[in-house]
């Protein structure tokens, strides 16, 4: 720019001189001079536009994020089922110990925190692993709802009953013989007649049906999915042994129903804990979808 301006003095002095004096060979220059610095100008001017251009392109390359790994069989497959059978495994152990060791004058109030809290701290640890299902209705509810692809629905029932025996097996080894016998090994025990059989089923659907709902509701279901679906999950849990626990037991889980009959070898009523629960994740399941 400076030159230009020095040109363009020149060209005012000259201006100023009469006609004949100036040599045009001095013009023919003078022009030359200020339209190659004019091109200058531009050019110089074009180079930044294109640097400018260039950074903010390499900028933008380097602002995307790499592409995601796919991921492997272990990863889809069996990662999620061994999460499955560890997170059935930990609940039905605390949930046994907590009914097995039960203190007498705390009631209903102890297993219905030990079994919210558990399935809360499970729920919020393995959920972007497996779902955190632990639970056969639930998974039952989660594919129909299309959240499960079809080829996993067996592999995660087939762990979770194995998780409820592991979990089981464990409680009895950790409580003493007096008290595990006492309490037929935490297996559901409450119904002791026919006349209970109707109350207890029909308990069982409706209570699996409501937590089943929370569930699809906060985990599955895009227009209402929260990140509290754990602590949501619990409460309701929570909820359901204090208000259903004398009618039924309030199993809601066919696998925590399975670990406990097995390692005591108790079966009065059993079918109970599964035809109520599987029967209300069903009805929750259509209900959501």
């Amino acid at each position: 720019m400076h030159e230009i301006f020095t040109s363009v003095n020149a060209l005012l002095t000259l201006t100023a001189h009469e006609p004949s004096t100036v040599n045009p060979q001095t013009w023919r220059c003078l022009f030359s001079v200020s339209h190659l610095q004019l091109q200058r100008s531009d050019l110089m001017a074009a180079d930044q536009t294109e640097m400018a251009e260039t950074g903010s392109t390499l900028m933008a390359s380097e602002s995307k994020q790499p592409a995601a790994r796919p991921l492997n069989k272990f990863e889809r497959i069996f990662q999620p089922c061994l999460a499955e059978l560890l997170g059935t495994s930990f609940f039905v152990f605390i949930g046994c110990v907590s009914v097995i060791e039960n203190v007498e004058s705390a009631g209903r109030l102890q297993p219905a925190l030990v079994h919210g809290l558990a399935v809360a701290v499970m729920v919020a640890c393995m959920a972007e692993i497996s779902g955190s299902h632990f639970n056969p209705p639930f998974t039952l509810g989660v594919y129909l709802c299309g959240g499960l692809e079809m080829n996993m629905v067996i592999p995660y029932l087939a762990c979770q009953l194995i998780g409820g025996v592991l979990g089981a097996a464990m409680a009895k080894l950790m409580t003493s013989r007096e008290n595990y016998d006492k309490a037929h090994g935490a297996a559901f025990a409450v119904l002791q007649s026919e006349d209970q059989i109707g109350g207890a089923v029909f308990g069982e659907i409706a209570m699996t049906c409501l937590v089943t709902m929370v569930v699809l509701l906060g985990a599955v279901n895009a227009t209402t999915r929260s990140p509290l679906v754990p602590f949501m999950v619990g409460c309701t849990v929570i909820i359901n042994i204090l208000a259903g626990g004398d009618v039924s037991g309030t199993c809601l889980n066919p696998a925590r129903a399975f670990g406990p009959a097995v390692m005591s070898n108790y079966w009065s009523y059993h079918w109970v804990y599964w035809l109520g629960p599987i029967t209300g994740g069903l009805i929750a399941a259509v209900l959501v979808r």
